[in-house]
């Protein structure tokens, strides 16, 4: 069995070297004639399929198929072939031919595909290039919507006037009605600090509004 199977391949592979005219002519040179194995012809008319594709219009000689033939037979002298063997030899010739057919259309596939990309290659490079860094016109660009308008900044309590800023002298105005709070200018010296809570604790004593002002700031601190 492996044996026959080699030399159904073999007879595939020297069937698909022939040309595609000596494929044609040998199926109708098959399909016409006695075909014999062991011989190109026999004396009652039998002939070798490479002989019916001569006599079908084919022009060469392809030895290699010949032996391959003969070897797939297991012909040892001139007889007729049997219709296995001929059943066979029609379906690899048929196939083949289809092979071709099915390899043809994907060439002229392909070949439709390339020239298509190729114009469009063309086109693209025929088309000027954009320069770059060009500023555009005027024409090009569209009016711009005018701004909308700022919305009114709201004015408190701090925008009026001379906005009070950290070490402002007497804030009493803006922080006298907070509990606890009192005002006192920062010292750099703790003598200094010490006469400013001295001047503040004589200004208690003597309640709001009373005494001098020299006596109530006696550093002029305060």
């Amino acid at each position: 069995m492996p044996r026959r199977r080699a030399s159904t391949h073999e007879l595939r592979s020297a069937i698909d070297c022939l040309p595609r005219p000596t494929r044609e002519a040998m199926l109708a040179g098959v399909a016409a004639n006695d075909i014999i194995v062991g011989a190109y012809v026999d004396r009652r008319g039998g002939i070798c399929p490479m002989l019916a594709a001569h006599r079908h219009g084919s022009r060469i000689d392809f030895l290699p198929f010949s032996r391959a033939w003969d070897r797939f037979t297991q012909a040892k002298r001139a007889r007729r072939a049997t219709q296995r063997e001929l059943r066979v030899l029609t379906a690899h010739l048929q196939s083949s031919l289809l092979a071709d057919e099915d390899a043809d259309v994907d060439l002229r596939g392909a070949i439709v595909e390339h020239r298509a990309l190729r114009a469009r290659t063309a086109a693209e490079r025929a088309m000027p290039a954009p320069r770059l860094g060009r500023r555009p016109r005027r024409a090009d660009v569209a009016e711009a919507p005018p701004a909308a308008p700022r919305p009114a900044r709201r004015t408190g309590p701090s925008d009026v006037g001379e906005r009070l800023r950290p070490g402002d002298p007497d804030r009493t105005a803006e922080l006298g009605h907070r509990p606890g709070w009192s005002w006192l200018r920062p010292f750099g010296r703790v003598e200094e600090l010490d006469r400013a809570v001295a001047a503040a604790a004589v200004a208690v004593a003597q309640g709001p509004g009373g005494g001098d002002p020299a006596e109530r700031d006696p550093a002029g601190l305060v």
